[in-house]
């Protein structure tokens, strides 16, 4: 059984997680961005800390709390350096959370430990150079082989690539779909390039292939060809949670555009005083607001229904879209500074913009949100007085 956390509970988790970031993140956030520095040391702390594996019961060597405590973390590693926090979600809401809900209990004692620890870095490869928005439009195939299964195919766009040592890859199983746990070390598995981003540098993005894998029946994640609801429910979980790295985000260059304003004079009149920069600063807060709303809302459905895509997709959809008003206000706010490196909200501009790429682009996203109000509509058309 998983620990309920109540609010006090929580409440500490924020600050812990807050002191952690100022003291181990904060100092290196610049050259995360920078170098493309993927901190490896800091990330396997995170694991010695109970934070990677926040989600997973203490007997498999997690912190056995619940996905709320993992939104918090992902909304303060946001806060500072958004390519870690990718990073984190990447490893453990996308893997090790996927893992252990869906693995077997051999799977759960075998790898989870090691992902919660920190020991050994997570991905999930689904994504292929073929189907990006087309989820279920992967061509990589596993096929049986008497007690056997062979593994071919390729992934790109794998977040923490690079450095993984397991991966959660789902393939086609003739007419259906299943879930293999891969590790960097069978025969047959290979690295391909590491991605030169725009932003969310620092967090390692890059391609791997699978020739001619065997995997034992142990490997199957779930049940063999059904695969399916462990894609769409771990992309709900994905959206939620990532959402929380642009919420927190967002309130970073608010913050930093406000602090800014009060200081800063132009014609001897301190900038928030203009009317002009007023309502950027009034839309920028109701957008924040509005973001944290919808997030804390699907959070609280996905711990319900991880089959929910109306508010997944809502919540990533505005809160990514937020972010990148957000940030790009506040460089405006900042003028000719706020366009340097100098300043953070350089980098957050940048970064944001992978939030309306990444778990499904903002075009799914919408498509997404209008087929389940249609089909719930369908159901009940007050619908909208229950969503």
């Amino acid at each position: 059984m998983m620990f309920e956390p109540d609010d006090e509970t929580l409440r500490m988790l924020r600050q812990s997680i807050r002191e952690f970031v100022l003291k181990d993140v904060e100092p290196i956030a610049s050259r995360i961005d920078n170098e493309d520095y993927f901190p490896e040391p800091i990330f396997r702390k995170m694991g010695k800390m109970g934070y990677l594996g926040i989600t997973v019961p203490t007997e498999y060597g997690g912190s056995g709390m619940n996905i709320a405590a993992q939104a918090i973390i992902e909304e303060e590693l946001g806060y500072s350096s958004p390519s870690l926090a990718l990073s984190y979600g990447a490893h453990s809401n996308l893997c090790l959370d996927n893992l252990y809900r869906n693995g077997s209990e051999l799977i759960r004692r075998s790898f989870v430990p090691k992902l919660a620890s920190g020991e050994w870095i997570g991905s999930l490869a689904l994504t292929e150079p073929g189907s990006g928005s087309d989820a279920l439009g992967m061509r990589s195939e596993a096929r049986e082989d008497g007690d056997q299964i062979i593994l071919n195919g390729s992934k790109t766009l794998i977040t923490n690539a690079p450095f993984s040592d397991l991966f959660l890859v789902y393939a086609r199983t003739g007419d259906s779909y299943s879930a293999f746990v891969v590790l960097s070390s069978d025969k047959g598995f290979s690295r391909g390039k590491k991605f030169n981003k725009m932003g969310m540098r620092g967090s390692p993005t890059g391609e791997i292939y699978f020739d001619n894998i065997v995997l034992g029946r142990e490997r199957v994640v779930g049940e063999y060809g059904n695969g399916k609801d462990i894609i769409l429910s771990g992309l709900n979980s994905e959206r939620v949670v990532l959402s929380f790295i642009f919420t927190g985000l967002a309130r970073r260059a608010l913050e930093t555009a406000i602090e800014y304003s009060t200081q800063r004079k132009q014609f001897n009149t301190h900038l928030y005083r203009f009317e002009l920069i007023e309502e950027k600063l009034a839309y920028m807060y109701i957008k924040y607001e509005t973001s944290r709303l919808l997030v804390e809302k699907a959070l609280h459905n996905l711990e319900r229904d991880r089959m929910d895509s109306l508010s997944a997709a809502a919540a990533i959809m505005h809160s990514t879209e937020s972010a990148e008003y957000i940030s790009r206000e506040a460089i405006q706010i900042l003028g000719g500074l706020g366009y340097t490196k100098d300043m953070v909200v350089e980098r957050l501009m940048r970064d944001s913009i992978l939030g309306q790429i990444g778990a499904g682009t903002t075009e799914i996203r919408k498509h997404l949100i209008a087929s389940a109000l249609v089909k719930s509509f369908k159901k009940d058309p007050k619908i909208l007085g229950s969503v």
